[in-house]
């Protein structure tokens, strides 16, 4: 890959306002220029020059580093809003992607995109992480994710980086798993370059809600610059966006719903405490109301019953079926769902909600009693056309955290040849 060197005499690295940050911070503004223009627009030289205010002459410059470093690409003639000859258009380059990838209790799951979100291959694996070691979870990760990089790769497309999504709190700057309870795992530093070696932009490690709430950000065709995401897996997470952006709090724990108390004497939780909603509302809670056993793996051996996946699709048979255990099971758990929403909007002043991972997947069922247990606890603060489901599905989570990579790289796009 090509790189651009400093003109001769501009230092690289120094005070803040040197002549090498200026550079990288008009190179991240034409990059963001180019990213985040309309679909199917492919602004030239001269419409960024006008929009940044930078001279013609500083963007042609610019441009020729992020050609050299082959995320931007040139794209035929722009008559678009030019005066004279048309311009050459420009565009992200598509022959680069970035990689997904989630952990969760039940499943291993990765996906390329390319550079401007579009999801190229996916795949995902159904094993029970909870009795496996942090290293041997990785490295099935690193197995899964090995062989969709190479058949990215055979495509054309090179991978940059990656993000990996887990269902715990996390330290990012580390790749440190503090606690992922439903997992077991406490102070877990990952290997997170083994998981993809040799690529420029590293992985970077996010919390699986946060990443969903993000791709629900990004992916929604009208989305609100205000809402709550609720994560509907073995356990239930919760991401917040504010202003359109992903609020974390101040150590970045923000959000944690699926452990807000809606029964103080309750059940107790993998967490420590009493009562938490995903005691409730969690899937391991729904499927065993309904008298349903998943398989799970103890000593390396399978316990007999179904995976995952056949127990969601026989708990959805039994619904519309009209079983009454079934039924109740989820009536059970929109309503304390309702009850941890309350408090939740109350608190937050948020009047919209996004509903991911079973939740969705039982919306048909699940919604009747959500709204009547917001209307009883919180009176007109979530109205139901407020109440919707995810717009991305089950990718939500390796979504957001691709998403979240091409970002940064968007926000500092020097970082591929510094």
């Amino acid at each position: 890959m090509a790189s651009s060197a400093p003109a001769a005499g501009t230092p690289e690295h120094g005070m803040p306002g040197n002549m090498g940050d200026v550079r990288r911070g008009n190179l991240a503004l034409v990059m963001g220029r180019i990213a985040h223009s309309k679909a199917g627009t492919h602004l030239t030289r001269a419409q960024i020059a006008a929009a940044t205010g930078l001279t013609k002459a500083s963007v042609s410059s610019l441009v020729l580093d992020l050609l050299d470093a082959g995320i931007v690409r040139e794209v035929g003639l722009n008559p678009q809003g030019e005066r004279g000859r048309p311009g050459v258009g420009l565009e992200l380059d598509p022959a680069n992607g970035v990689m997904g990838m989630e952990v969760n209790v039940d499943y291993i799951s990765a996906g390329v995109t390319d550079l401007a979100g579009n999801l190229l291959l996916q795949e995902t694996v159904e094993q029970d992480n909870r009795t496996a070691s942090p290293v041997a979870v990785t490295a099935a990760l690193a197995g899964l994710a090995a062989g969709l990089r190479a058949s990215a790769e055979a495509q054309g497309v090179r991978v940059l980086g990656g993000g990996l999504a887990v269902p715990g709190l996390v330290d990012d700057k580390t790749g440190t798993v503090i606690t992922a309870p439903n997992l077991g795992w406490n102070n877990e530093t990952l290997d997170l370059h083994a998981l993809l070696p040799d690529v420029r932009l590293g992985t970077t490690l996010f919390n699986e809600a946060n990443a969903a709430a993000l791709a629900e950000l990004r992916y929604r065709p009208a989305g609100r610059a205000d809402f709550l995401f609720v994560s509907g897996e073995v356990g239930v997470g919760g991401g917040l966006v504010i202003g359109s952006e992903l609020f974390t709090g101040p150590h970045g724990h923000a959000g944690e719903l699926g452990h807000v108390v809606v029964e103080p004497d309750g059940a107790a939780c993998s967490c420590g405490g009493r009562g938490c909603l995903e005691t409730v509302a969690g899937q391991d809670a729904i499927f065993a109301a309904a008298g349903i056993s998943p398989r799970r793996q103890a000593n390396r051996q399978a316990s007999a019953g179904p995976s995952r996946s056949e127990s969601l699709d026989q708990l959805l048979s039994l619904i519309t079926g009209g079983d009454a255990d079934a039924l109740a099971a989820v009536v059970r758990a929109g309503h304390f769902l309702g009850v941890a929403v309350a408090s939740s909007v109350r608190l937050l002043n948020i009047s919209s909600v996004v509903l991911g991972g079973h939740f969705a997947l039982l919306g048909e069922w699940i919604m009747p009693a959500l709204t009547e247990s917001l209307a009883t606890y919180a009176p007109g603060k979530v109205l139901p056309g407020n109440i919707s489901l995810s717009a991305v599905g089950q990718a939500g989570a390796l979504l957001g955290a691709a998403g979240s990579v091409v970002t940064s790289l968007v926000e500092a796009p020097h970082r591929l040849y510094s």
